[in-house]
């Protein structure tokens, strides 16, 4: 499939749609966090960081094949998910973002200081295996995995927390439990995105993985709408691609993205897409297919 695409495409658009795809499982993996549930996460690239390093350590170090690569890194991510969803999802709002921020600095301090990551020089020699192929299977397994989710008893849960926590736990919902399974698919993904993105670059260095990423993430899903996967891919597509095509204003990047967001806050403070659902997409379509059917079979 690869040679196809390359047929069309050069290397420089293949490698910015594979970075995109790579982008949008991240970015999945927080819109089940702050999207779905309402827990606002600052510090999800360090989760970034825990899946690249772990996948880019197991390759380098042991010699483990890409795909358990992967996996390792989706696990390792959601375990320290996991570990600081116990401690701190029992905050909420503007708490919990500041718990999740530190948790961030600190995940990237430590990975600053640590010799088999190669500290501030960073860690080079990770075998480029992350190929446009790979990413879009993996961006349509997130995709329609997340789509489950939602439409789960689970995914239903889920929104019963955001939308009022003392009434989702009087119809029986624990709300600790939930939350930091949420946590934990959604730090998973972060980690698979992670994984191929070290698998991509060849190099990982500690301030890749900063806060300013973290923010970047954010501003996808706040752009999209949060809670709605098209607007997840819709906004996420728009500020990857619009760098690329706007590069003669690159330094001014992050203040585009603060405009952007101060914009959507005034005119679509639901975002783009906010309110669209994939479920209700497909009923539509459905619905429209059965009646031109009908129309045809009665005609």
């Amino acid at each position: 499939m690869d040679s196809i695409i390359g047929a069309f495409l050069n290397d420089y658009y293949i490698q910015v749609l594979t970075m995109l795809g790579i982008y949008l499982i991240g970015a999945l993996g927080l819109n089940l966090i702050t999207g779905v549930t309402g827990q606002l996460s600052f510090g999800h690239a360090a989760f970034l960081s825990i899946g690249a390093y772990t996948s880019a350590i197991f390759s380098v170090k042991l010699g483990m094949s890409f795909p358990l690569a992967i996996i390792a890194g989706g696990i390792m991510a959601s375990i320290w998910g996991i570990l600081l969803g116990y401690p701190t999802l029992r905050l909420t709002g503007d708490y919990l973002g500041i718990a999740t921020l530190g948790f961030g600095e600190i995940v990237r301090v430590v990975f600053l200081n640590l010799s088999i990551t190669g500290g501030a020089l960073g860690m080079a020699g990770i075998p480029r295996s992350s190929s446009l192929t790979v990413v879009i299977i993996l961006v349509l397994i997130t995709i329609w995995s997340m789509y489950r989710l939602e439409n789960s008893r689970f995914g239903r849960a889920l929104v019963a927390i955001r939308e009022d926590e003392i009434a989702a736990e009087a119809m029986g919902v624990n709300i600790t439990s939930t939350k930091i399974a949420s946590f934990a698919i959604g730090t998973f993904f972060a980690g698979v995105s992670g994984a191929l993105y070290a698998h991509l670059l060849t190099y990982l260095n500690p301030s890749d993985f900063g806060f300013l990423k973290s923010f970047e993430f954010l501003t996808f899903i706040v752009l999209g709408g949060l809670g709605s996967i098209p607007g997840v891919i819709l906004g996420t597509s728009i500020l990857t691609l619009a760098p690329e095509f706007l590069r003669f204003i690159s330094d001014y990047r992050m203040m585009v993205y603060g405009i952007l967001m101060v914009v959507m806050m005034i005119f679509r403070p639901r975002g783009l897409l906010g309110g669209v659902k994939l479920s209700r997409i497909f009923k539509r379509k459905l619905s429209q297919q059965d009646k031109g059917s009908s129309a045809t079979g009665v005609n």
